[in-house]
C-alpha cells in the first residue's frame, strides 16, 4: 500500500517558463490534453501553476491578448508544495486547509510530480465516483 506521494503522484509534469505566452500554454494544454501546467523561473525552480480556468477567467474574460500576455502575469504564485516523501494524509490535509485540488511535488526546488484530488481518490477509495471519473480517459 502506497504511503508516500511519490508512490501515487503523476510523474509526467508539464512546465513552462514564466515568460511563455498564454497562447503557448493553451496549445500545450490542448496538445497534451491537460488542464494545468507548472510555471518555472529561469533557473527551473517552481514559481507557480496555471490552469485552463485561469486562462479563461484571468485573461480571456479580461480581454488580454493571449499571444502577448506572459504566463507569469496571471499564474498562481505562492504555491503549497509537498515533498515526494510526504504522506497521503498530509496531502489530504493540505488540500482541505487550502481548498485546492492539486499540489506540486517538489525536490530541491524542482517539480518532480503533481498529486491531484483524483490521484488520492483513486488510491484511497477506488470505487468512489471521483476515482472513476479521474480514471476515465479525457474527453476533448
Amino acid at each position: 500500500m502506497a504511503q508516500q506521494l511519490q508512490d501515487i503522484m503523476t510523474k509526467e509534469v508539464h512546465t513552462v517558463r514564466s515568460d511563455a505566452t498564454l497562447l503557448d500554454v493553451a496549445r500545450l494544454m490542448r496538445d497534451q490534453r491537460i488542464g494545468d501546467v507548472l510555471v518555472t523561473n529561469r533557473d527551473g525552480t517552481l514559481r507557480g501553476i496555471i490552469t485552463d480556468r485561469d486562462i479563461v477567467v484571468r485573461a480571456a474574460a479580461a480581454a488580454k491578448p493571449l499571444d502577448r500576455t506572459q504566463v507569469g502575469e496571471i499564474c498562481t504564485d505562492g504555491l503549497v508544495k509537498l515533498a515526494p516523501t510526504a504522506s497521503l494524509e498530509e496531502a489530504v490535509a493540505v488540500m482541505r486547509q487550502h481548498a485546492i485540488r492539486r499540489v506540486p511535488v517538489v525536490r530541491d526546488g524542482q517539480a518532480v510530480g503533481i498529486v491531484s484530488i483524483g490521484d488520492l481518490a483513486r488510491h484511497r477509495d477506488p470505487d468512489s465516483a471521483l476515482a472513476e471519473i479521474s480514471a476515465a480517459a479525457p474527453n476533448s
